[in-house]
């Protein structure tokens, strides 16, 4: 499926600095990205190269040291209901039910819908996600893949302009990771929405993305290189792993990685 190409966030000379007893350190540097509209981009690269920190700048966690970032033709400034984050972790209120951590953020994102209409919106996207008979289970009774199924659910009941994920799945086993990558796109797919994921997983990037963004490693991080993942969809994994083009792309993304194990801040 084809999405449409204009420019929907975009980040110019982004670059976030931390104080040290030597001087300030650049994380991140002069980071520049366009990303589209109704595209699920990834961003891939070394362990504690700034990955994290670009997508916390993105939701409005993280100040910006200099540079700006604009979604949707205004800047960024705060964290606000127009983006929706998925952590690694769920980041669930232990006292309350599925339905009920989905429901804290329907409120305030629908403050003027009835209390029916709010209710509707929190079981379809629980219903989406799979959990239609957990509705009312506590986090303490999901497995992990249950509360991380929440987590979509909450972000994709916001209907957010941007969801962000970060590395949403890095804490599970194998075959929950592959359902989830399924209900994911899945939801995706079904919203159009427009999304950012960070990933360490080669194969999960392609799987998931319309383009991979490479940083290079930090300090000092940046766009290293872009990939476009010239893959059909919808995509089958099971399809994927039979095409020479998914093996060339995934070449592309190892070699760059293994050669930016060159570059200076690595040494």
């Amino acid at each position: 499926m084809k999405r449409a190409q204009s420019a929907y966030l975009e980040l110019y000379q982004v670059t976030k600095e931390y104080p040290t007893p030597a001087g300030p350190l650049a994380v991140v540097a002069d980071f520049d990205l366009h990303v589209h509209r109704g595209e699920l981009l990834t961003i891939i690269g070394h362990s504690g190269c700034g990955k994290s920190t670009v997508l916390s700048m993105i939701a409005g966690l993280t100040s910006l040291s200099s540079g700006g970032i604009v979604l949707d033709g205004r800047e960024i400034e705060g964290a606000g209901p127009d983006r929706g984050v998925v952590f690694q972790a769920p980041c669930l209120l232990p006292w309350l039910s599925a339905f009920e951590n989905v429901m804290l953020g329907v409120r305030q994102v629908y403050p003027h819908a009835s209390r029916d209409e709010q209710r509707q919106i929190a079981t379809y996207y629980l219903h989406l996600v799979g959990l239609g008979a957990a509705l009312f289970k506590h986090p303490r009774e999901l497995s992990s893949g249950m509360q991380q199924r929440v987590g979509i659910a909450r972000a994709f009941a916001l209907q957010p302009k941007l969801l962000l994920l970060d590395e949403p799945f890095g804490m599970l086993d194998s075959l929950t990771r592959v359902d989830l990558q399924e209900v994911l796109l899945a939801l995706w797919s079904k919203n159009a929405i427009t999304a950012v994921m960070v990933t360490h997983d080669v194969d999960e990037a392609l799987l998931l993305s319309d383009r991979v963004v490479m940083m290079t490693s930090g300090p000092r991080a940046r766009v290293g290189a872009i990939l476009d993942v010239d893959l059909p969809r919808p995509r089958v994994r099971e399809r994927l792993l039979e095409d020479s083009a998914y093996y060339a792309l995934r070449e592309q993304l190892i070699g760059f990685l293994a050669g930016d194990t060159a570059h200076p801040a690595a040494a």
